[in-house]
């Protein structure tokens, strides 16, 4: 008997928290072009992990947004979705 496990997910959501999300993007883009990149105010004025969270953990529109970028920046192999 062969010992089969289940099948990867290939969401590159799957696993991992929205504090690691965050912080891959903030590493790989900045502040700045995140900001840029994602118009909300959390990543322009006074930004920090902390607050993106809980912005992001109220606000179903705006994770949206920044769950997308980090899944096709993964998708695009510019990172790996290990948290």
């Amino acid at each position: 008997m062969s010992d089969t496990q289940p099948p990867r997910s290939k969401d590159p959501l799957q696993g991992v928290t929205l504090e690691h999300i965050v912080t891959r993007l903030q590493a790989h883009y900045g502040w700045a072009a995140l900001g840029a990149l994602i118009d909300i105010r959390c990543f322009k004025q006074d930004p920090s992990i902390k607050s993106s969270l809980t912005f992001l953990r109220r606000t179903p529109w705006a994770r949206s947004k920044v769950e997308e970028l980090y899944r096709t920046l993964a998708l695009a192999g510019r990172f790996d979705n290990t948290p």
